[in-house]
């Protein structure tokens, strides 16, 4: 088993070391984890940026638009949810506390689609209230944006 986690390892830092391979890897990784699965992307950023300083805002961007489109696939997956909800059960569903927080803050909510644990959902949810797709997608953006910023220029300044 510690010979194939190596292995697997071993493959990914030599995958990330391509720049091409690279960013094709950072795109998917931010964005199948940007979906409901529970995974991370900061640390393949990091492992590229470490290992090719010159990628940094290529990286950062590309993380960005993966986690981004992720986000919006999420925003899809929670209207579609909402739209079979709605067609077995025949009637809204009762507001939740944090379904009124949602809605009182409307698109601007996804500006918290960074977050651990909650941020991936809370595109989902976004979805399921119908708040508007653009919109939605220009805040989840910036805040994706902005944690990818930060956790790779800290990891950075850490790994030096």
């Amino acid at each position: 088993m510690e010979a194939w986690l190596q292995h697997m390892i071993d493959l990914m830092l030599g995958a990330l070391s391509l720049p091409q391979v690279g960013l094709a890897a950072i795109f998917v990784v931010a964005l199948v984890s940007a979906t409901l699965l529970p995974m991370g992307s900061e640390p393949v950023v990091l492992l590229l940026v470490h290992d090719k300083p010159d990628l940094f805002w290529p990286a950062i961007l590309v993380a960005t638009a993966g986690n981004t489109i992720g986000g919006a696939i999420s925003w899809w997956m929670g209207w579609g949810a909402e739209r079979a909800y709605e067609a077995a059960v025949h009637h809204k569903p009762r507001d939740q506390r944090v379904l009124g927080w949602l809605r009182r803050f409307g698109a601007r909510a996804c500006l918290l689609s960074w977050l651990p644990i909650v941020g991936d959902p809370l595109c989902a949810l976004a979805g399921w209230l119908r708040l508007p797709f653009w919109p939605c997608v220009f805040y989840m953006a910036i805040g994706k944006f902005g944690r990818y910023l930060i956790m790779t220029s800290v990891g950075m300044y850490f790994l030096h």
